[in-house]
């Protein structure tokens, strides 16, 4: 990939579908998921916030920033559940990669569907760490946008071929089944969450709904079951009774953002928790017993979004998936701005 320095790399949404299809999707999973991995294993160098929210009645938009120093990076996106009734996602968004040394912007993506994926991805690299040994199916709760992308992902880190299926809208699982069935799945659907968990070591919750909800009572987890959970992710928005909590080990992403936007803001601040990166380092334990409940509090994290934007730009120097666009003005003379103004009118024939 070579271009002017003025010139910007952009990434359509054309033009990820074909970037994606030219690797393949569970191969994308398996590359993405070692980018992450690569980024927590230096979690140090990053700077590190919360995303900055902006909550309306409606839903919320957020802009997710880090930097590790020589680059940067953010990701607008927006959660509106509502959107699914006017036949909008209900989450989109869109990301930018920097340099730091320069402040020149080296990428500009969509990341609606690049967001599914690296959630997913990240979902099974936390239950490569923490799930039971030999876990093989998984029950998966909430059958919307996000679903496909989960079972993939488990699928291609840890060999999940059986899926229990549940949505309150039948419809929604008869989707998955249809998106999933030739790409080597066996698929039940369930009735009821209960059903759903039969014989299911894995479970992944991803509902959209903006509210507390209990979508897993207590009395529904037995011991020896690895939690993903996907769905609760602002404030107000949860998925798992608080007892499932109290009993379990709960592993995330960064602490002062989850426990005010994961299933932790059901907890007292000061609940024991053990981000992600410490278990990839190798300086906290994961599973420890085939008894333990373990979850993984997933709300997406800024450095995620730096992996898959790294990510992209590395798949885009030997594949042309992008255009180039004229974002930048870059005058001859940097100081000489207002130049350009005159020298566009001077080529403009007057009307």
């Amino acid at each position: 990939m070579s271009l002017k320095r003025n010139v910007v790399p952009f990434v359509s949404v054309d033009h990820m579908l074909k970037l994606i299809l030219s690797i393949g999707v569970e191969r994308f999973m398996l590359e993405l998921a070692e980018f992450i991995e690569a980024d927590l294993r230096r979690w140090n160098e990053f700077e590190k916030s919360v995303r900055l929210a902006s909550h309306s009645h409606g839903g919320v938009i957020e802009l997710m920033p880090t930097s590790d120093g020589e680059s940067y990076s953010f990701k607008y996106v927006n959660g509106h559940p509502d959107n699914a009734r006017s036949g909008r996602q209900t989450v989109t968004a869109f990301g930018v990669l920097a340099e730091v040394g320069s402040g020149y912007p080296v990428l500009l993506s969509e990341m609606t569907i690049l967001t599914a994926l690296r959630t997913a991805a990240t979902s099974a690299l936390a239950a490569s760490r923490l799930a039971p040994a030999d876990a093989d199916c998984m029950a998966l709760i909430g059958n919307g946008a996000q679903a496909e992308f989960q079972a993939l992902a488990f699928k291609a880190l840890l060999g999940v071929r059986r899926l229990r299926l549940f949505d309150i809208d039948r419809s929604a699982s008869l989707k998955c089944v249809r998106n999933l069935a030739h790409l080597g799945f066996d698929m039940t659907v369930c009735g009821s969450v209960g059903e759903c968990l039969e014989g299911a070591s894995l479970v992944t919750t991803i509902t959209a709904d903006k509210r507390r909800a209990t979508v897993l009572t207590d009395n529904l987890v037995g011991e020896g079951v690895h939690i993903n959970a996907v769905g609760g992710d602002c404030p107000g928005k949860t998925e798992l009774h608080p007892d499932i909590l109290k009993r379990s080990d709960i592993f995330l992403e960064y602490a002062p953002q989850t426990r005010v936007e994961g299933e932790c803001q059901q907890l007292p601040p000061d609940h024991p928790v053990t981000e992600l990166w410490r278990v990839v380092v190798g300086d906290a334990p994961g599973r420890t017993s085939a008894r333990q409940i373990t979850i993984f509090d997933s709300v997406g994290f800024a450095i995620e979004d730096f992996s898959a934007l790294r990510y992209v730009r590395r798949l885009l120097q030997d594949r042309p998936f992008y255009e180039e666009l004229d974002l930048l003005a870059d005058p001859d003379d940097p100081r000489d701005l207002f130049g350009m103004i005159l020298r566009a009118g001077a080529a403009v024939p007057p009307v």
